[in-house]
């Protein structure tokens, strides 16, 4: 049904890029929104002249800047972005490699920060973007760290095949989370994008709670992943102990309740990350 006021037009606009597709056309937009090419093409020229979205050299828009300063003040989410960042830096220097804080939001994983280098390997993720739970480091801590009914509504669901690797059996993916909670770091090796691997480990807050995850994503075909996983669970504890002293916020920080984190929902004695 095309909205009925201009208000309703532009946040169907707004909404169209609620997917983290980060790029859509003109014609996609319009698609999704459900608007005339016409009435499309117009309001979204006054967005990308209000800063609220970008118009791109190939033609195609993007979220602005001015709409992320806005998501941003949520704040929770500043905050423990603010709290991250020195640790995010910290593993950086030590790496060289495309850092990651995720939290979950509406079954996926959001992307609240990303520092990448110069010499790091391109990446799909940038801020605001969200991803696919179970082809992603993040994704997978932040699912195996969720309420018991929340996995299994995941699982329950059809698990696209973003690469050849994706694990898209439900039962393999259920083994996978418990080796998670076990160890208490999860890995990926080709399973969103070919050629990138990742390790991530939880973040939690003073009640024990994951609300966030941290990774290292790498190209290297030669990266050791077993290596790499003492520096970032080191970086994940230190961030949360930061977190436990210092942030107020709460683990549904990404999005409703029905999604919220909750690492301890199960009852299972965690290592801590």
């Amino acid at each position: 049904m095309t909205p009925g006021t201009v208000a309703g037009k532009v946040m169907a606009i707004l909404g169209a890029f609620a997917a983290g597709d980060g790029r859509l056309r003109l014609t996609e937009v319009c698609r999704r929104a459900d608007l005339a090419p016409a009435t499309g093409h117009r309001l979204m020229a006054e967005l990308v002249a209000g800063g609220f979205l970008e118009r791109l050299d190939d033609g195609s828009y993007r979220v602005g800047v001015k709409l992320w300063h806005i998501g941003t003040q949520a704040h929770a989410a500043t905050d423990l972005r603010d709290l991250a960042l020195p640790h995010m830096e910290d593993l950086y220097e030590a790496t060289h490699e495309n850092v990651q804080l995720a939290v979950l939001r509406d079954g996926k994983a959001l992307y609240l920060e990303r520092l990448r280098g110069t010499r790091s390997m391109p990446i799909v993720t940038r801020v605001g973007t969200e991803l696919p739970l179970h082809a992603t480091g993040v994704g997978k801590v932040l699912l195996a760290y969720a309420p018991r009914q929340l996995r299994e509504r995941a699982l329950s669901e059809p698990l696209a095949a973003h690469t050849s690797r994706t694990i898209t059996d439900p039962d393999r993916l259920r083994e996978c989370l418990t080796e998670v909670r076990r160890t208490g770091v999860a890995t990926t090796s080709g399973e969103m994008t070919v050629g990138a691997h990742s390790v991530a480990a939880p973040v939690r807050d003073r009640h024990d709670t994951v609300v966030a995850a941290l990774s290292l994503v790498t190209g290297r075909r030669t990266a050791d992943l077993r290596r790499l996983i003492p520096t970032v669970t080191t970086a994940a504890r230190a961030l949360s102990r930061d977190v436990a002293q210092h942030w107020s916020g709460s683990a549904d920080i990404g999005g409703d309740a029905d999604w919220g984190t909750g690492g301890r929902a199960d009852g299972d004695s965690h290592p801590r990350g």
